[in-house]
């Protein structure tokens, strides 16, 4: 399973792609809200450092507008992945944009219904968001396993890129079900380094490398 930052910050990004786990990026208005500078500028650093596949969403709620922002996203570098949430409109801009060999990403999935539609028209990713509909006592992670069984059963190409992940076992249950990608802040990513076992252990070995060193002396 592929992991995506969801982030917009440099330093994050920067401080986790040297490790080599990294696949790509996704980022939001909100996100990129945050940093300070032109966001064309940002979305071309980051393509710069990952080389991987980089979602830009569009803000405009029509089709043509979204047709328009996303061919100027995609002109920023060749990694951008065009983002258009889930609407009537937003299904007419994918079908246009993948029709021209963009990869477009459908974002704000919140059913299978959606996540079908948005393979029917061309997406390269489904975006489903899975602690969004936790916080409304429904299950999302409910949701990635009925959307991997349809896409299985169609042999849809569209890849199943979790989103909205609150911590390890959204990860854990996301690879269970076979979903392509799960993206997540920097935070739970951050989190899946470490078990207090492992801590314990390296900690023994030490102490007991350095005693074994000392009666030598």
């Amino acid at each position: 399973m592929k992991i995506f930052i969801d982030s917009g910050n440099l330093k994050e990004i920067e401080s986790l792609v040297p490790l080599g786990i990294i696949d790509g990026i996704t980022t939001n208005p909100s996100l990129l809200a945050k940093e300070p500078g032109d966001y064309r500028e940002i979305l071309k650093k980051i393509c710069q450092i990952v080389k991987g596949p980089t979602s830009a969403e569009v803000v405009a709620t029509d089709a043509e507008g979204m047709i328009r922002q996303g061919r100027e996203l995609a002109g920023i570098d060749e990694h951008i992945v065009v983002k258009v949430p889930f609407t009537r409109e937003g299904v007419k801009a994918c079908k246009a944009l993948s029709s021209e060999g963009m990869r477009v990403n459908v974002t704000l999935i919140f059913s299978p219904t959606q996540a079908l539609l948005a393979a029917k028209v061309g997406a390269t990713y489904v975006s489903p968001f899975v602690g969004r509909l936790d916080d409304i006592a429904t299950s999302g992670m409910g949701l990635i396993a009925e959307i991997v069984e349809i896409f299985g059963n169609y042999k849809f190409s569209t890849e199943v890129l979790v989103a909205s992940t609150r911590g390890p076992m959204h990860i854990v249950e996301a690879a269970r079900m076979g979903a392509d990608i799960c993206t997540c802040p920097a935070t739970v990513i951050e989190s899946l380094f470490k078990h207090p076992l492992t801590d314990i252990g390296l900690e023994k070995f030490l102490k007991d490398w350095e005693k074994a060193q000392t009666a030598k002396v």
